[in-house]
């Protein structure tokens, strides 16, 4: 090995040990225990299939899981389909009317999204729920189909151990401001633009 590779590597590991101490430092200081409450937000693609991806994280552990999914549920989705045929220990509830500029009809939207968040509720004051997605719920916010102060509420006051992730663009500052974790998708490019059709497994 050259002197240069050498002197490269001492740096290279000098760094990381340096890396290694903060990252230490952050988890040593991270002492409370208890459910964290996670908001998925942004105007790109990966909001709800980041949130699956948790589901089946915490199906790793053999965790008890429940899914509310609004606006979505009038077309068949693979995360539907695998839930309800592979994993019957997930409670799955759908607001099942389909996007809300399909149905047109404000009204029956409200009369659903309360009908859906009722279930909703039924997770969030349940215990033995270790983990509650709430999927596009920030629609329901924006549109201002359910009471925002009775969606905050519910989410504070859910079980300490149980942790909640909820998803869909938006959801205004209130909501941001309490949770635990906000993370933002940003749209860079998208093939739909393109005219490229969503893809079956992909997109849905």
């Amino acid at each position: 090995m050259s002197e240069d590779e050498q002197k490269k590597n001492a740096r290279h590991k000098q760094a990381m040990q340096k890396q290694k101490a903060r990252v230490d430092a952050h988890i040593a200081a991270a002492d409370t225990e208890r459910g964290v409450a996670i908001l998925l937000t942004g105007n790109g693609k990966g909001k709800s299939s980041s949130a699956f991806g948790m589901v089946i994280r915490a199906l790793g552990y053999g965790q008890k899981v429940g899914v509310i999914q609004f606006i979505k549920g009038a077309q068949l989705s693979g995360e539907e389909l695998y839930l309800k045929n592979a994993c019957p220990q997930v409670t799955l509830y759908q607001m099942g009317t389909g996007f809300t500029w399909n149905t047109q009809d404000r009204a029956g939207d409200i009369r659903e999204a309360e009908k859906t968040w009722a279930e909703a509720i039924k997770m969030l004051t349940d215990a033995r729920y270790d983990l509650v997605v709430l999927d596009e719920l920030t629609y329901m916010l924006a549109y201002k189909y359910l009471d925002e102060q009775q969606v905050l509420d519910a989410i504070v006051q859910r079980p300490p151990e149980q942790s909640v992730v909820v998803t869909g663009r938006g959801g205004g500052s209130a909501l941001q401001a309490m949770m635990d974790t906000v993370s933002e998708v940003k749209d860079v490019k998208h093939a739909f633009k393109a005219g490229i059709k969503a893809r079956k497994g992909v997109d849905f």
